[in-house]
């Protein structure tokens, strides 16, 4: 019995309308995945030459920082759903540790356009500063989610009793933690 009621219990976290977003971006972001496979194929040497001129220790920092930012997110959720203090402050660790990506971005986007690397040099690099920069740009709106729920958190605006914000922005932050994840091997590594 106990088990048939966990089973009814049991649903996709968040609202729905999020679902359908993230949904919608993983698609978008699926579509340029095949574009960058299908270029990549078609002139393979551009592409080894333009990730050679990577920085892949700054990809691994980032790497590790948004994974670690995903980390605080999923315990501040947990926390959160027990009544427990220290949530606000488990999301803003998440802020911090997610902000070595956006600075490591930064600071590669620089190197490389000092370097005269843009959208226009070659095939490889309007794919990466492409899709880097979209996923650049979804890990300032998680960042901003995280901090309005810290926020509300703190103000005492969202309790545990509804999760529907906390999951939704959560589910959110584990989206682009996990576009990143493919991303990362994708330019960094595979030749």
């Amino acid at each position: 019995m106990a088990d048939g009621l966990a089973v009814r219990n049991r649903h996709l976290p968040g609202d729905i309308a999020v679902w359908f977003f993230i949904f919608a971006e993983l698609a978008v972001f699926g579509i340029m995945f095949i574009g960058f496979g299908v270029a990549r194929s078609m002139d393979p040497a551009t592409f080894s030459a333009g990730r050679e001129a990577l920085h892949p220790w700054t990809g691994l920092v980032n790497t590790i920082g948004l994974i670690t930012a995903s980390y605080f997110v999923a315990l501040a959720v947990h926390r959160f759903r027990d009544h427990r203090a220290g949530t606000a402050g488990l999301l803003w660790w998440a802020v911090a540790a997610s902000s070595i990506y956006t600075f490591g971005k930064v600071w590669e986007y620089a190197q490389l356009y000092s370097n005269g690397y843009n959208l226009g040099t070659d095939a490889f690099f309007m794919f990466y500063f492409f899709l880097t920069f979209f996923h650049f740009m979804h890990v300032v709106l998680g960042q901003i989610i995280l901090v309005v729920l810290a926020v509300k958190v703190k103000k005492g605006e969202y309790t545990g009793d509804d999760m529907n914000g906390m999951e939704s922005g959560a589910s959110y932050w584990h989206m682009v933690d996990l576009v990143w994840l493919v991303l990362f091997p994708m330019l960094y590594v595979l030749a």
